[in-house]
């Protein structure tokens, strides 16, 4: 009899796995068109989103659309991809045939960023490809002030750097 090694981490992924067969098959369920005589099924084109060392890149795959066929928008740092697929629909009088193409409408929405720059955002169609690329927002720097401290008999003086007065205030500073 041989002895296998349970790895439970194998074992978690094949859950995770099994739960999102699960979902993507509850949610990917055809439904009733308008007509009632047919079941449409709802498309959601795949997006990546990468993020590079000065960006983010989008990544949307939309076949069979054109440049004109999308929108893109922003709305207070919400970036939302919208459109629509047409269906190609042929009239056939005899045989049976499918239909798994998926079409319609879409919309895909991704929050940025404070910060972000719109006016930098790029968008580029090519090949059924949509590729938005969008600036990181710079970091803010925390801001440095200096305090001049010098030395008196029982208090400190923190020069109030007036160039109007001469004068320092003595202001006693917690040692």
């Amino acid at each position: 009899m041989a002895l296998i090694r349970w790895e439970p981490v194998s074992e978690l992924n094949t859950i995770q796995n099994e739960m999102n067969r699960l979902f993507n098959n509850f949610f990917d369920q055809p439904a009733q068109s308008g007509r009632g005589n047919g079941t449409a099924r709802r498309w959601l084109p795949a997006m990546d989103l990468v993020e590079t060392g000065e960006r983010y890149l989008l990544r949307a795959d939309l076949p069979g659309l054109s440049d004109g066929d999308v929108n893109i928008q922003l709305e207070d740092n919400v970036l939302t991809v919208s459109g629509e697929r047409k269906a190609e629909r042929q009239e056939q009088q005899e045989g049976y045939y499918r239909l798994e193409r998926a079409f319609g409408s879409f919309s895909r929405s991704l929050t940025l960023p404070d910060g972000v720059n719109a006016d930098a955002i790029e968008a580029h169609f090519d090949r059924g490809v949509l590729e938005i690329s969008i600036p990181k927002p710079e970091q803010k720097k925390p801001r440095t002030v200096q305090i001049n401290l010098s030395a008196s008999s029982d208090a400190r003086t923190i020069d109030s750097g007036d160039a109007e007065s001469n004068s320092h205030e003595q202001v006693a500073a917690l040692a």
